[in-house]
């Protein structure tokens, strides 16, 4: 039995046990906060808290009966791969971070899943060992950098509390100078993770790992910490914390948005896609409803897990070609893998009684029911109606039309292993959006709008929907229509240049001025007036006296001159 096998049934019993566990504490209203002695020395105790309440227990679920899926997948995506066991085992490292940062109350034992979840995925995402997969791994690493020393600044920050336990401070430290700058701290780490704006450019540059790195890692685990952490933590955050949330996360949305539409490669505009929903959820967050942020959250990491699954079968079978204008016509040639992308990109766009739907119609319609200004409702509005236009445009470039790869093709549901891991979510991206909200929701929300109102999000979503089949036709021709607006085409394409901006404008002015600095100043002015300036009068100084040092025939000559113009001068 191959490790492959071992790890998807452990994870799948282990999910269903957190499962059943979540529903048996939310019935209940129950927590539990164990602490575990690790060393005590001389009455000082170091202890290990674990955290067990519903939110982290039903988070945890999801998080390994994805993993449990993604790993029985692996094993026929990843089959030709000869050290498949130690992509396995990286995989499982990521989980057990994930679950470390889950189930703890403690700021020291988050920091280590924390950064245990850095590190693997630096690792996951130089999988594939070439230049631009190693840039992009530096890039990962390097911006989440900044997320963990805003972590260890607030952990050094919480020595004034006597203890690391948040959990204990959240209540009557509320408002408190030392709790705003932890919270803006947090802040900064959770936007880091969650790819908010200025952050975004790591998470399209991290798909250069295997795809069911991408699936776990942009659904469940990587960018969805941030948002458990701030749900952890929304409890204690101030008014401009919130505002600033905010603004940042609904532009993060807009911008996602609006760079998918604009975007050829298949996972790259999936991931994009999940930038968007991290913006929807961190600005829901922002506006205090933190278990509708964590509902989507869940029903997210399901549909976003399988879209990445069939994005894998399609590129797998199209031997790694991920451009989308080489699909085509794939309804053919994949007909299930294809009902599967279809039914999670329906269920992102919101359609009526899928997952998707149930948190982010509530959504919408409790922004609907808010006073926080035309400026919210708009960007709600607008970037759910570029979801659902780049959704169509990638369903009309896959599916539909003439088939645009290679004529001497063999393509199918070929992969049952693949199909088998794929089927084992469809059901619950399907079903899970109504049976979460009976558990979750214990009281239903109550919404109260006008017609135009309510059916402002189906409205929304069809002109979104004709939207989009008109940009998948703009670009199908002769002459890319695209190319008349070439300057917005690269700066919405290019995610208003944050790329340039967390690649090129860290890298090239320090480069730049080091290079001035070394040419004037080391190679310049300091050697003019140093070492070089000093050899120099040194060396012309030696050569006059060399004259009289080693040269007898020159010295006897040069006497004798002088003699002789000494006895003409007497003589005269």
């Amino acid at each position: 039995m191959s490790v492959c096998m071992i790890y998807f049934v452990s994870f799948f019993v282990l999910s269903m046990l957190c499962f059943f566990m979540s529903l048996d504490f939310l019935s209940l209203d129950y927590s539990v906060v164990l602490e575990i002695e690790m060393v005590s020395v001389n009455s000082n105790s170091i202890v290990m808290s674990i955290l067990l309440d519903w939110m982290s227990l039903l988070f945890a679920g999801f998080v390994l009966f994805i993993s449990s899926m993604v790993i029985f997948y692996s094993y026929e995506y990843m089959g030709g791969d000869l050290m498949i066991n130690r992509f396995i085992m990286l995989v499982v490292m990521f989980v057990a971070s994930m679950l470390l940062l889950i189930f703890s109350p403690n700021l020291i034992s988050i920091l280590l899943g924390w950064d245990g979840l850095g590190l693997v995925s630096y690792c996951l995402v130089i999988y594939y060992q070439n230049v631009k997969s190693f840039n992009a791994g530096m890039l990962t690493a390097l911006t989440n950098r900044l997320g963990d020393v805003a972590f260890l600044m607030s952990i050094a920050w919480m020595l004034n509390f006597g203890s690391w336990n948040y959990l204990f401070f959240l209540d009557f430290m509320f408002n408190s100078f030392e709790m705003d700058v932890i919270m803006f701290l947090m802040l900064l780490a959770g936007m880091t993770k969650s790819a908010q704006i200025p952050f975004s450019s790591w998470l399209p540059a991290a798909m250069a790992a295997p795809t069911p790195v991408s699936s776990l890692v942009h659904s469940s685990t990587l960018v969805t910490a941030g948002v458990y952490l701030l749900i952890r933590f929304n409890f204690c955050m101030g008014e401009n914390v919130k505002i600033f949330l905010l603004f940042v996360a609904s532009l993060t949305m807009f911008m996602a948005g609006l760079g998918a539409s604009y975007e050829f490669d298949l996972k790259k505009i999936i991931a994009l896609s999940t930038l968007s929903q991290l913006g929807l959820m961190m600005s829901i967050l922002a506006m205090g409803g933190y278990v509708l942020a964590f509902y989507h959250l869940l029903t997210h990491a399901l549909f976003k897990a399988l879209l990445f699954m069939c994005a894998g079968a399609m590129i797998h079978n199209l031997s790694n070609c991920q451009d989308i204008r080489f699909m085509g016509g794939m309804i053919n040639q994949m007909p299930l893998t294809c009902v599967f992308f279809v039914i999670c990109n329906m269920s992102l766009c919101g359609l009526p009684f899928l997952s998707g739907f149930y948190s982010k119609d509530l959504i919408l319609e409790s922004i609907s029911m808010g006073n926080l200004g035309l400026y919210v409702y708009l960007i709600y509005y607008v970037s759910t109606g570029l979801t659902v236009a780049y959704t169509f445009r990638l369903i009309y470039y896959v599916l539909s039309g003439g088939f645009n790869y290679f004529s001497f093709h063999e393509i199918g549901d070929l992969g049952l292993v693949m199909l088998k891991g794929m089927a084992g979510i469809i059901f619950f991206v399907i079903f899970m959006g109504s049976s979460l909200s009976w558990m979750i929701l214990s009281t239903p929300y109550f919404i109260c709008l006008s017609f135009y109102m309510k059916a402002m999000t189906l409205i929304v979503t069809m002109v979104g929907g004709w939207v989009g089949y008109e940009l998948a036709q703009l670009v199908l021709g002769y002459k890319s229509k695209s190319l008349k607006f070439f300057w917005s085409s690269v700066f919405f394409g290019s995610m208003w240049n944050t790329p340039y901006i967390s690649t090129f404008g860290v890298n090239f002015y320090p480069l730049q001025s080091g290079n001035a600095i070394y040419e004037v100043v080391d190679q310049g002015w300091s050697e003019y007036l140093g070492s070089q300036n000093f050899y120099y009068s040194l060396s012309v100084w030696s050569k006059f006296f060399h004259i009289f040092h080693s040269n007898n025939l020159k010295i006897f000559l040069s006497l004798t001159v002088m003699w002789i113009m000494f006895l003409i001068f007497m003589v005269f």
